[in-house]
């Protein structure tokens, strides 16, 4: 029971835990079907077009499933090449991103020696490594200790500030919205509270 409208480059989807923020993004990526209704991503029906939209934008999950075993650099050319990128594009955009997250020196780290902090900012890599229109934020800031907080936070609102890409963020905290979103939407029991 959801009507949004969203056009601002950077958007908080706001509630507490289990007020239907993580299914409402769910089902943007058409991964699962809505009752009733219809939504619209970029312009496509999630219904009938969920691939075409998930080429076209990132996802950073909240539970993080990384391979631990891997380098970081390894694991966002993979993720780059999955996404479509040839080799030397992938390999030259995992650099980049790298960069961008801060973890251009550790790219040569395995993820299992990485903090929770590090961990998290492998996680938006691999959601912008294709250089996605839009990116879709699951409570990014989970888990994390206050410099970490402070460091996700900044590179949220790079992303649609600096960077170009549009952002929906989920939070059930209200200060992580207000200081990266130029627009929220907030969802209480699955329905657009207000």
């Amino acid at each position: 029971d959801v009507t949004a409208d969203v056009t601002s480059p950077a958007l908080g989807l706001l509630g507490p835990n289990g007020a239907g923020k993580s299914t409402f993004m769910n089902a943007m990526l058409g991964l699962v079907k809505h009752d009733a209704g219809q939504v619209r991503v970029l312009g496509m029906d999630a219904a009938h077009q969920a691939r075409e939209i998930r080429r076209s934008l990132g996802y950073m999950p909240e539970n993080m499933c990384l391979p631990l075993g891997m380098t970081a650099r390894d694991f966002i050319v993979h993720m780059g090449e999955l996404r479509g990128l040839p080799r030397r594009i992938a390999v030259l955009r995992a650099s980049e991103v790298l960069f961008q997250v801060g973890l251009e020196e550790e790219r040569s780290r395995l993820i299992r020696t990485f903090s929770i902090g590090m961990r998290q900012r492998t996680n938006l890599a691999q959601a912008i490594v294709h250089s996605p229109s839009l990116v879709i934020l699951d409570e990014p800031t989970n888990g994390l200790d206050p410099a970490g907080r402070e460091e996700m936070l900044a590179l949220v609102r790079r992303l649609s500030a600096e960077l170009g890409i549009a952002v929906i963020m989920s939070s059930h905290v209200l200060e992580d919205v207000v200081r990266t979103c130029d627009a929220v939407v907030v969802l209480r029991d699955g329905a657009v509270a207000g």
